[in-house]
């Protein structure tokens, strides 16, 4: 008997995203090299002497009088208030001012040297991810996620989508109003094994936060580190161009909960037609809540309740203090960390309680399974790093400021978006792409007499556009986390960015012919 030989077929696999970043870090290394390094004069408010403080492509400090007039001798159309009053904290750029510089290549050792050094920057998130994770632990050590689940699952039978419907609106209302989508990451434990249990896959739990949370931030309304923050160092007021950007987000929080609701049941139908199916095993494992007895430790009692009651409302506390309070990550942190040690303390004690051991042990296994993530954020930020400091963004912006001048309207915007869409790769955040750029690009919107704010509304679509898609973003750390593959992802996304260019391409020429 002959043996058969199986005809192997090459097939093209994703890297993971440790190594993509890897990628992406030398080639950002590489580009130090070829792209002419330059930089504008810097702008900044010093609260301390209450003077404005330029600093020049050279290094030279240079401090004026903090008025309205020596705004105006440097060309930056911004009412002074918004620097005295702290409305824009950031360096901006001065427009007209930019220098080429002495090339600036980075060397094979900013490969390593970035990566620690981007690690390092992010570690007020990494501590808020570490803390969630314990927190994560010390619940699901408790059991009260197993029993509050069985409950759950049992009064939404039938209407399974109406929790994501709900998560999607409510995601996108704390993008458009806040930026919400970094904050997202702590939804996640809470969610993800409840959408398990409906029966749905790791695609529809990103879609139902993360997508949901940028799709409202790329359709900013009011959100205060983007489009007012963008408005402002415009030198407009953020509410010129609201009712578009009102009617955009509209018009987008529909098309992502259209989309989601297609997406959720075809799986719903069909587990197998899942983008992530190949992987729903290793999903399933780490994110599902599973019985293992039938007895006391499964009923849902009164400590279960009361301690799911103070997992859930950890996170609308975060919502509020980061919309009331300004909070950031390590007051973040320091709110979920006091609600694990009470829980900690719940878990521990009474009749069931796991002890002081078995809590302390649950909250650092729950700490230590977040670790790839947070090591993510922290290479993705070694990226701008080495950008950065190659001193090459400046001259990215430069080129794309003299590529739009003496445009016809329509034509002008839409260029301009794909270049807000290109410089989304480059500087991810969105209050650090808006005080770079909005000086030097919203008065080239004079030049071809349509208002700025159209410039302002194209700065969000642009970028987010990338960013659903840019592993210098959220991206690769969301994935990350619930452990998909980016090919799965781009699968899954390319409709919503192909929806951002053309919906919101749509938008920005209406304005300019309305205007």
């Amino acid at each position: 008997m002959t043996g058969v030989k199986t005809k192997r077929h090459f097939k093209l696999k994703m890297p993971g995203a440790f190594v993509i970043l890897f990628i992406l870090t030398i080639l950002a290394v590489a580009a130090t090299w070829f792209i002419p390094a330059g930089s504008y004069s810097k702008l900044s408010y010093n609260k301390p002497s209450s003077e404005l403080q330029i600093k020049k492509p050279g290094g030279q400090i240079e401090k004026v009088p903090a008025t309205q007039h020596e705004l105006d001798k440097l060309g930056v159309k911004i009412n002074i208030k918004q620097f005295t009053s702290g409305g824009i904290t950031d360096a901006i750029s001065i427009p007209n001012t930019y220098q080429r510089l002495k090339q600036r290549p980075a060397r094979i050792a900013a490969v390593p040297n970035s990566m620690v050094r981007g690690t390092i920057e992010a570690v007020d998130i990494m501590v808020f991810i570490f803390v969630l994770g314990g927190l994560i632990g010390v619940v699901k050590a408790s059991g009260a996620f197993e029993s509050g689940l069985i409950a759950l699952t049992k009064k939404t039978k039938g209407h399974e989508f109406l929790l994501i419907f709900l998560v999607a609106v409510l995601m996108v209302l704390g993008g458009t109003l806040c930026g919400i989508e970094e904050e997202a990451v702590a939804f996640y434990p809470i969610l993800v094994p409840v959408f398990i249990a409906m029966g749905y896959d790791s695609i529809v739990c990103v879609g139902a936060i993360f997508l949901a949370s940028s799709v409202g931030t790329c359709f900013s309304t009011i959100n205060p580190f983007s489009v007012v923050i963008a408005s402002n160092a415009a030198g407009i007021d953020f509410t010129q161009g609201l009712n578009w950007r009102v009617v955009g987000c509209a018009v987008a929080a529909a098309f992502v909960i259209f989309y989601l609701h297609w997406y959720s049941k075809k799986v719903k139908d069909n587990p197998e037609s899942s983008y992530s199916y190949e992987d729903h095993e290793s999903f399933n494992k780490m994110w599902s809540v599973t019985s293992t007895d039938n007895g006391e430790n499964t009923a849902f009692t009164a400590r279960k309740k009361f301690i799911l009651i103070l997992f859930v409302v950890t996170f609308p506390i975060m919502v509020w203090g980061v919309m009331a309070k300004g909070w950031w990550f390590p007051t973040m942190a320091a709110s979920f960390l006091t609600f694990a040690i009470i829980i900690m303390f719940l878990t521990a004690t009474g009749r069931f309680g796991i002890g002081e051991k078995g809590v302390v042990d649950a909250f650092v296994n729950g700490a230590s399974s977040l670790v790839g993530v947070s090591l993510i954020i922290g290479l993705a930020r070694g990226i701008n790093i080495v950008l950065n400091e190659g001193m090459i963004s400046d001259t990215m912006l430069q080129f794309s400021s003299n590529l739009v001048s003496h445009m016809s309207g329509p034509v002008f915007i839409i260029v301009m978006l794909l270049i807000f869409f290109v410089l989304g790769f480059i500087v991810p955040s969105s209050s650090g792409l808006a005080v770079l750029s909005m000086p030097i690009l919203a008065p080239l919107a004079d030049t071809v007499h349509i208002p700025r704010y159209v410039v302002v509304t194209a700065y969000p679509f642009g970028q987010y556009a990338m960013l659903f898609l840019a592993p210098t973003g959220l991206v690769m750390a969301t994935l990350q986390m619930l452990d998909m593959k980016y090919s799965h992802w781009l699968r899954f996304v390319w409709p919503v960015v192909a929806f951002v260019l053309l919906f919101g391409g749509g938008i920005l020429v209406a304005e300019v012919l309305v205007s």
